[in-house]
């Protein structure tokens, strides 16, 4: 699926075409600290991430707009759709005149059993390591990341707790790498609030996108038989 046509895209500086995401150049300007510089991230389910460059080695790489807005120093923040800007044909464009927040605004018109349009919105979530103990992050944007992060809950829970770092398989994790900092293990990408505890905005009780026909789990075969008889 095209996300964007052509012209809605033209100009835009970093653009990169990743199947359902798109990456173009992003940026905050603070009066005091000057401009902080990222890569902007679009995900057709509507869902924004910003990877911070604002000096080298920042590891600011999950943000969503809101944080990213208040990390770059931002003097007004709480309005990032117009302080958040991208470089179009050279010039600094706020997102609110471009195309990139047509999935996003999308997604807000929820439906009345809290999808986005068919499509439920998955915050991101964490498992300990048995070896180390430490925490990692799992982020639930796609089905097939929603399956990684099923598994190694299934796993933890039904086979003496045995899923180690070594097992992300989307990020290259080893057991000697630095677990997240409480301050930013409390940021799991929720749309409403970027330090959301657990909303219907973002917490997800089951959908089709975290539940699988071809699991044994208890949890997948209740779904998919309470699909089949609906």
């Amino acid at each position: 699926m095209e996300m964007f046509s052509g012209e809605e895209l033209n100009g835009m500086s970093g653009l990169k075409l990743e199947g359902e995401c798109v990456e173009v150049t992003c940026g905050c300007t603070s009066h005091r600290y000057g401009d902080a510089v990222g890569t902007l991230r679009v995900f057709l389910s509507g869902d924004l991430r910003v990877s911070c460059q604002c000096i080298p080695g920042c590891n600011e790489d999950n943000l969503t707009p809101a944080a990213f807005e208040k990390h770059s120093g931002r003097e007004t923040a709480g309005k990032w759709k117009n302080t958040i800007w991208v470089m179009v044909q050279g010039e600094k464009t706020p997102l609110a005149k471009t195309s990139l927040l047509k999935y996003y605004n999308k997604s807000q018109k929820r439906s009345p059993n809290g999808s986005h349009h068919g499509r439920q919105y998955h915050r991101d979530e964490f498992v300990q390591c048995s070896h180390c103990n430490k925490e990692r992050r799992f982020r639930l944007r796609t089905k097939e990341e929603c399956r990684v992060y099923h598994d190694a809950v299934t796993s933890s829970a039904h086979t003496a707790s045995n899923w180690q770092c070594s097992d992300l398989t989307f990020d290259k994790i080893t057991c000697e790498d630095e677990e997240e900092r409480a301050s930013r293990k409390a940021l799991r990408g929720c749309l409403r609030s970027p330090s959301c505890k657990g909303c219907t905005k973002c917490v997800c009780f089951g959908c089709n996108t975290c539940r699988f026909s071809d699991c044994s789990c208890q949890t997948c075969v209740d779904f998919t038989h309470n699909n089949a008889t609906n």
